[in-house]
């Protein structure tokens, strides 16, 4: 048996580049390099027929660890809660105040990027924030 060494993480979305965009920011992720042949990605995009314009986008991590992000445009709007989402992990090992204080540091970063803060869960001594993207996906702080 075989063992998986790399995943990426599949967005559906809207705006494909938009919510890259806003992800890189979060994790310090980059935006590849466009493909082959081109010099930018608008080069890249406008030699693409109408309809394959923006239909995806992506991002990774420049160290090469984290999973690779992708973002595909679909027609339909998010209508329930993500089933799975992402936990962005800024206050690993602290616990009380501490914790609380670095997520709400995170909290507060974000913010002007566009993410939405839903709910900040604190029972005095774990703590976690939840957020929404730039379309309304949910994510953590932890």
């Amino acid at each position: 048996m075989s063992s998986i060494k790399k995943f990426q993480v599949t967005f559906d979305c809207a705006e494909p580049e938009r919510v890259a965009r806003f992800w890189c920011e979060v994790l310090g992720y980059v935006v590849p390099s466009p493909p082959e042949g081109f010099a930018t990605w608008d080069a890249y995009w406008s030699a693409q027929p109408p309809e394959k314009r923006g239909a995806w986008f992506a991002c990774s991590d420049p160290s090469g660890v984290g999973p690779r992000l992708f973002f595909q445009r679909v027609p339909e709007g998010k209508v329930v809660k993500n089933r799975v989402h992402l936990d962005v992990r800024v206050a690993t090992g602290l616990v009380g105040e501490e914790r609380l204080a670095a997520l709400e540091a995170e909290r507060a970063r974000l913010a002007p990027l566009g993410a939405v803060h839903v709910e900040t869960l604190y029972d005095g001594h774990d703590a976690c924030i939840v957020m929404q993207d730039v379309e309304g996906n949910e994510f953590c702080l932890d």
